[in-house]
């Protein structure tokens, strides 16, 4: 039984010469006995009989193995060893230079003569690497010449040079490597994220497109029904002209007609009295019929029809509809444009207490503020404004589009609008926008302006309760709206945006109670 389950290795079968499996043993290759003449060697038939049985079942093995290895692919190293089909290499040795599948591989994993050579991961081209020049691997790195060189090297070509082992090389360009992925990963995902970018500026430039076009639809079908009532209402007044000529016509034809059959019937009696032979007969019916005169008739010479005349009717109703599509657009494309903005850029403003003049009083929720009488004692820190009762919003923008509204109800004097981070906080306030300000304002109860270069007087046909204040940063645009009218009080454009921009408020001063109502930020509801 204990022989059965023995499992001779191929190492108790070595020649010890030769290293190779005994072919024909004899009885001890290893006592070194002189003999001085050739002696006729028996064969050792009790190990050439295992050598047989390790032979065949070595064989058994390795066909059994070949089986279930795999068959060398295109693209995959094979193995230099085998004859017939090339098994696929399990490791490359770098001192024999050859590549090895699972069968042949076993030699270098179970001798100990081969286990000291270096196997890696299977590669072609292993000639690639020696040392063309002294035909050793290539064991070592110069860094000075950055080149891979083998012992001899360092010392004929590379002797004062930098030099470290390969592996130490490996490892710090794998590191620098690793680092220069990461940054391209980054890269990449920074161009990722700017693709997404790019996609969703894209989706919204489609939504306002689509927004735009169905605001244009809305806009164009009123006017073009515009259009159609006053060419309806021309061609209406042309035939109703038309119809007056003809009743006139067709008045003056039938008393014509009636005047000509009374003159036919005269004409009737006068030619049967002309016949009459009897001379007292004729004479006596021209008296009785009094036919020598001609029926009553009226004078037709200066009566005429003159045909309808539509000089100027044609202009007269252009001017008319020109007037009636002017109205219209003014009442459709603020009220259009108000609502989008209404819809799409409302942000929540409040009021910041850090830039608030010292004599101003905000709510604690930070929508109103109002002028007081009594000046805080308030650090004066570089934010805060110090000689004009004003506030800043605390919310900033440096890009696209914002809208906010406010309540000035009640009030006798105030300045809406945004300015730039860089205004003068301390000194003497100039609204303007080459100061960094671009605001509408109310002053002394009912003048309103716009302060623009040059500033420009506002007739308003009512006084705003709620003003609207639209800011597109790209377009340089500030718009302000009446919110209630929905209407367009005036627009900033081709202003140029290079710096934050906070919603800027100015009160007024109270006095003594006129000014006192608060300008209230409120939340944007879509009329």
């Amino acid at each position: 039984m204990a022989a059965a389950n023995y499992l001779p290795s191929e190492d108790q079968f070595l020649c010890s010469i030769c290293l190779d499996v005994f072919t024909d043993p004899y009885l001890c290759p290893m006592c070194k006995k002189v003999f001085n003449t050739k002696p006729e060697l028996p064969v050792n038939t009790f190990i050439s009989e295992m050598v047989a049985q390790f032979r065949q079942s070595a064989q058994q093995k390795a066909s059994s193995s070949s089986s279930e290895q795999q068959v060398s692919k295109p693209g995959e190293v094979p193995c230099d060893v085998c004859t017939g089909t090339k098994l696929k290499a399990l490791k490359s040795c770098l001192v024999c230079l050859v590549s090895y599948c699972e069968t042949h591989l076993e030699p270098h994993l179970t001798m100990s003569g081969l286990k000291r050579h270096q196997l890696i991961d299977p590669v072609e081209n292993l000639e690639g690497r020696m040392c063309t020049k002294h035909d050793k691997p290539l064991e070592l790195f110069c860094k000075t010449d950055q080149t891979c060189v083998c012992m001899i090297c360092t010392v004929l070509d590379h002797k004062m040079h930098d030099v470290v082992p390969l592996k130490e090389e490996y490892e710090e360009k794998k590191a620098e490597l690793g680092k220069t992925e990461a940054e391209i990963q980054q890269m990449i995902q920074k161009r990722r994220l700017k693709i997404q970018e790019i996609k969703h500026s894209v989706d919204l430039s489609e939504e306002d497109a689509d927004r735009e076009i169905a605001e244009g639809v809305q806009v164009f079908t009123s006017l073009k029904e515009s259009v159609e009532r006053g060419l309806n209402e021309l061609i209406n007044t042309i035939k109703e002209k038309q119809k007056t000529t003809e009743k006139q016509a067709e008045a003056f034809i039938k008393e014509l007609e009636q005047e000509i059959s009374e003159l036919m019937k005269r004409s009737t009696e006068v030619e049967q009295v002309l016949r009459s032979e009897d001379h007292l007969h004729l004479l006596q019916s021209v008296q009785s019929l009094n036919i020598q005169q001609p029926p009553p008739t009226k004078d037709w010479t200066e009566v005429s029809v003159r045909p309808s005349s539509y000089e100027g009717t044609v202009v007269k109703a252009v001017v008319q509809l020109e007037e009636t599509l002017s109205k219209e657009m003014k009442k459709l494309l603020p009220e259009s444009e108000l609502k989008r903005v209404q819809q799409y850029y409302a942000v929540d403003v409040t009021l910041d207490p850090d830039t608030a003049h010292p004599k101003l009083i905000l709510s604690d929720d930070g929508k109103q503020v109002n002028h007081g009488d009594v000046r805080k004692n308030l650090p004066d820190n570089p934010e805060r404004f110090y000689l004009n009762p004003c506030v800043l919003g605390k919310q900033s923008f440096t890009s696209g589009r914002f809208y906010f509204e406010v309540q000035v109800k009640g009030k006798t004097e105030w300045a809406l609008g945004v300015a730039r981070e860089s205004i003068n906080r301390k000194g003497q306030i100039k609204l303007s926008p080459e100061d960094g300000y671009w605001t509408i304002v109310l002053i002394n109860g009912n003048e309103y302006g716009a302060l623009d270069d040059p500033g420009v007087l506002l007739s308003l046909k009512s006084p705003p309760q709620k003003v609207g204040v639209f800011v597109d940063y790209e377009e340089g645009l500030v718009s302000f709206y009446d919110v209630d009218a929905a209407a367009l009080i005036y627009s900033f454009t081709g202003c140029s945006f290079t710096e934050k921009l906070f919603p800027y408020f100015y009160t007024g001063i109270n006095y003594g109670g006129k000014n006192s109502a608060p300008l209230i930020i409120s939340p944007v509801r879509v009329n």
